[in-house]
């Protein structure tokens, strides 16, 4: 065995049977499980032992929608009190200064602090490809090389601007051909579709107000022919309802349908407002849904995504982040106990539980990726990807009874441990990957650079 990590109050492992295993083990090998067991099971050898003692070990949490640039614009004060569209207008100038080292340093930091919050894998919306900004795609897989984390990047896209009738400005928007080149030549260069594959990138034209009808068709199939997973915004704000009807004569999920889009090969971002039949579609579809609770309360339009009813008409249903802009941090933790809290605020008391919210982070993530049974569990084949979760001192004091429910209703909480493909990233809550320090100091500079103010 490569790792053993041993010692866990318990180990829940998400699996078909949803097993819980007291004073549990998890045994790894080449960056996949071999083998769970409970205390009476005796634990197979290995070259490393990661002791969980006190803590509660999960799967590693998948992330199903980010925008990691925008952390060189957090908290950008002008954009800090206004709706979706308002937001977007006033950052979109901001964002066009986006270049390679500045997608680089964006993207090892926000993957950094991801790591220390649990996830294991996830994936990024990079929309944004300014004129001679360089390979901004490139620039953040290679730090998810660097850092450690299993990465599923999407090439995003935006083909209208203002003066055709969208929202950006010219200087961050391509042309179709462009759009669809650039994305086949990433899916070659990067896209891994082996078990296990570290990255996979899909296809991901922004939204219904930054892309036209046509953009949408021809990425779907090229996504059927390449074989990759596609994935935009939907649903998001009254606003998109408004833009959608004003000038397709048609609700967004119906525009979404028309293009093309009605599958299991794509998840969607947001999906705050469908109405009972568009629920219904989107689970005979087999699209998924990126829940994003923090972002949703944010900047949305009011409305509490009905999770609980999309996962009853069988959409898979997963959590993300969302941009660093508009939550402004990243914390699948953080995300999971907000999905709990918003569930219970839609649909009272009884209609979530923090199992159910523990599920939308790896089950469900890992469904709307394509990749449940490998991400999302802990058995054997899985990827190797988990967390160990300290479940002590003075935020858990008398939490006694149940551990899972402690993990969200307690806290906050920050990853003891988190074990990616067999190795630690971080280890007793240290980031294990060298030079943070260095980036954070690179990445202040971009962000003044981008924001227009003193480093």
């Amino acid at each position: 065995m490569d790792l053993l990590v041993a010692g866990a109050d318990l180990v829940v492992t998400m699996d078909d049977e949803r097993r819980e295993l007291s004073g549990g083990w998890v045994a790894c090998r080449d960056g996949f499980v071999t083998a769970v067991g409970a205390a009476p099971d005796p634990p197979p050898p290995a070259a490393r032992v990661l002791r969980a003692d006190g803590c509660l070990v999960t799967p590693g949490l998948v992330n199903t929608h980010h925008h990691i640039f925008q952390n060189l614009t957090r908290s950008f004060r002008p954009a800090t009190s206004a709706s979706l569209f308002d937001w977007l207008t006033t950052l979109y100038p901001r964002w066009a200064l986006l270049d390679e080292e500045a997608s680089y340093l964006a993207a090892w930091v926000g993957l950094a602090e991801l790591a220390l919050g649990g996830c294991t894998t996830t994936s990024d919306h990079l929309y944004v490809h300014p004129a001679g900004g360089g390979d901004v795609l490139g620039a953040e897989i290679a730090a998810a090389r660097e850092v450690g984390l299993r990465f599923h990047p999407t090439r995003g896209s935006m083909s209208l601007s203002a003066k055709d009738g969208g929202l950006p400005p010219d200087s961050v928007v391509q042309d179709e051909d462009t759009i669809l080149a650039e994305s086949e030549a990433a899916v070659a260069a990067h896209h891994d579709p082996s078990p296990g594959a570290m990255v996979r990138v899909a296809l991901a034209p922004c939204a219904p107000f930054t892309v036209s009808p046509d953009l949408m068709r021809r990425t779907a199939e090229l996504a059927e022919r390449l074989d990759v997973r596609l994935h935009t915004h939907l649903a998001e704000d009254p606003d998109e309802d408004r833009y959608c009807l004003e000038r397709y004569g048609r609700r967004p999920i119906e525009h979404f349908e028309d293009c093309g889009w009605g599958t299991d090969r794509a998840w969607v971002a947001h999906c705050i407002y469908p109405d009972e039949a568009e629920v219904a579609r989107l689970g005979a579809w087999g699209t998924g849904v990126a829940h994003c609770p923090s972002s949703n309360m944010m900047i949305g339009g009011g409305g509490i995504a009905p999770v609980a009813e999309m996962r009853a008409a069988g959409v898979p249903v997963g959590l993300g982040c969302d941009g660093s802009s508009s939550t402004d941090c990243a914390s699948l933790w953080l995300e999971a106990r907000g999905a709990l809290l918003l569930a219970r605020q839609r649909g009272g008391p009884t209609s979530f539980t923090a199992r159910d919210a523990l599920e939308l982070a790896t089950r469900g993530s890992a469904a709307c990726l394509g990749r449940l049974g490998e991400l999302g569990v802990l058995a054997p084949g899985a990827a190797a990807d988990l967390v160990a979760w300290k479940l002590e001192g003075p935020a858990f004091a008398g939490a006694l009874t149940d551990p899972v429910e402690a993990l969200l209703r307690c806290g906050p909480v920050a990853a003891h441990h988190t074990v990616v493909a067999g190795r630690p990233v971080v280890e007793d809550g240290e980031l294990r990957v060298p030079g943070l320090e260095e980036v954070l100091a690179r990445h202040r500079a971009a962000a003044a650079r981008i924001q227009g103010v003193e480093a």
